[in-house]
């Protein structure tokens, strides 16, 4: 399936930034050049948070795999351009079952791992999926009984297949299944044509006023995408990256897979638990180049010195401000965009990341003969000033049947709903400024759902500042006359509404009644600052 137009493919194939190349093609163009190279690597303590035991697999031995992977979804009927889900953790069963999906011409949906029950069926019936992928557990949650449970409730769906050895009754194993079924037959997949980079390959998700909301990105997309922290990084061939970002967006598919494909590496995949476990990770490794959440970089970057580490810092529109660090060692600071693009700026002797400038963004950066990937600029909505952006990496259709999460102009450029500070023709702040939730909705849909908790008026979450996590969800309820609330049953009863998990609130603040607003909107500010430490609190 191809939603670009004609003009805009031709546009970047006439620059020379998109061509003809797959994501499968890079796979396959390493297993040809170096098969006995090693290609992925699972994280050695992943027996400890879900099924299997620690695997690594060479070029040769995962292009092998991956065929039969692709085979099998062929032989029981997923035809190119056909939608799969797929909610599971950094493991090599994960990533071979992506990239044989593509080699069959499917579209990806990776959810994020907090997702439950109601965020996974909806998005399921949005895309009209047609088989879900899980893992059987991450560390305590066995996802595999909501993809079961899922599919109970989604009647289009074919197939629920597990990843793991102790998947549910209901869900079927993966991995026998292509054993047995997965031998070679005619070429599988959409023909080989001028177009196939063009075709969609993924559909990540980016949070809406309405919900979660599928972007489309093409082949073509991803890796102009994933040039730009290659480049930024300098990455030699062969590389070994480290990843502790799950391949459901800009973070891990743009920053994690792609540069690994580019750079006919090792990918070490990592689950993360502690930063020590991250840091060891990495030096067992040799790791030329690692990702880590922007506020944890700087200690990552401290452990690493003397490695010849590339760090990369990953910064989101809910991130916690950056403090001040100056770093010896090549330190990139990735400012993720939501689902629309992501910019990589080396940062130097400068002891915070640099402004991103209006205009085009080249790899890498202050190198202007450099690929041109991505162009910034801003469009006023109301009273608020929102990015917009266009480049080779930035899609602009929306999914077909899906409320759209973006418009374009007549040019081409994409208007987000993500609102950005300008200050003398640069992006001094991205954020969402307290009206979002981190991984979640929008805090007005939040109190929706915690109002609906027997025994309470009224409900309101907020969000507070949080030096690692950039902001942690709270909420503020009003028990019923006579009522109170019952911390244990208010779990439950999230629990048993299925919700995501990132929709679970840190601290629940039980009040007589909301402050308000002249408006009469909820003072979220206020309970904000009701709920920050005292020492805080009185420095304020």
């Amino acid at each position: 399936m191809i939603l670009c137009s004609d003009a805009i493919i031709s546009h970047y194939t006439t620059s020379g930034v998109w061509g003809t190349v797959t994501l499968d093609a890079l796979v396959k163009r390493a297993a040809q050049t170096h098969p006995e190279q090693m290609a992925l690597v699972d994280a050695p303590d992943r027996a400890q948070w879900t099924g299997g035991k620690p695997r690594a697999v060479t070029f040769r031995e995962a292009e092998d795999e991956i065929t039969r992977i692709a085979t099998f979804f062929a032989a029981v009927g997923l035809e190119p351009d056909r939608v799969i889900g797929i909610q599971a953790p950094n493991t090599v069963d994960t990533l071979l079952t992506m990239l044989g999906a593509w080699r069959a011409g499917l579209i990806v949906s990776p959810f994020p791992l907090h997702w439950r029950h109601r965020e996974i069926l909806k998005a399921l019936s949005t895309v009209g999926a047609k088989a879900f992928i899980t893992a059987d557990r991450v560390e305590a949650r066995f996802l595999g009984e909501d993809a079961r449970d899922a599919a109970a409730d989604y009647f289009s769906l074919k197939f629920v297949f597990g990843l793991g050895s102790s998947v549910p009754e209901g869900v079927l194993e993966l991995s026998p299944l292509v054993k047995e079924y997965g031998d070679a037959m005619d070429e599988v997949g959409r023909p080989v044509d001028k177009n196939a980079a063009n075709h969609i390959a993924t559909l990540t998700w980016v949070q809406t006023k309405e919900g979660p909301a599928p972007v489309p990105r093409s082949h073509n997309h991803w890796i102009s995408a994933g040039l730009m922290p290659f480049l930024e990084a300098r990455l030699k061939s062969h590389s070994s990256l480290v990843v502790p970002f799950v391949m459901c967006g800009m973070t891990g598919i743009g920053a994690g897979l792609v540069p690994w494909l580019l750079s006919e590496g090792t990918l070490h995949l990592h689950h993360p638990i502690a930063l020590h476990s991250m840091t060891d990770h990495a030096r067992t490794v040799d790791a030329d180049y690692i990702l880590a959440p922007g506020a944890l970089a700087p200690h990552l970057d401290e452990a690493m010195q003397g490695w010849d580490t590339a760090v990369l810092a990953v910064w989101s529109p809910t991130s916690t401000k950056p403090a001040p660090y100056v770093t010896r060692s090549t330190f990139i600071d990735l400012h993720v965009l939501e689902e629309f693009g992501f910019v990589a700026k080396l940062r130097g002797t400068h002891a915070l990341p640099h402004n991103l400038e209006l205009g085009a963004v080249h790899a890498p950066s202050g190198n202007s003969l450099g690929p041109k990937l991505l162009d910034l600029d801003r469009h006023d909505d109301t009273n608020q000033t929102l990015l917009a952006l266009e480049g080779a990496m930035v899609p602009t259709a929306s999914w077909p049947d899906a409320a759209p999460c973006m418009t374009t102009t007549d040019d081409g450029a994409v208007r987000t709903t993500l609102p950005v500070t300008i200050t003398d023709g640069a992006i001094t702040n991205v954020g969402r400024t307290g009206t979002i939730a981190p991984d979640s909705s929008e805090l007005p849909h939040l109190d929706i759902i915690y109002s609906a908790f027997s025994g309470v008026s009224e409900a309101a979450a907020f969000l507070v500042e949080d030096d690692i996590l950039g902001a942690r969800l709270m909420v503020a309820v009003v028990p019923s006359e006579g009522a109170t609330v019952d911390v244990d049953a208010f779990y439950a009863y999230l629990d048993a509404e299925r919700v995501s998990l990132a929709m679970l609130p840190h601290r629940i603040l039980s009040l007589r009644s909301l402050p308000r607003l002249d408006t009469g909107d909820v003072d979220r500010e206020k309970l904000a600052r009701r709920s920050q430490p005292r020492e805080k609190t009185a420095v304020a």
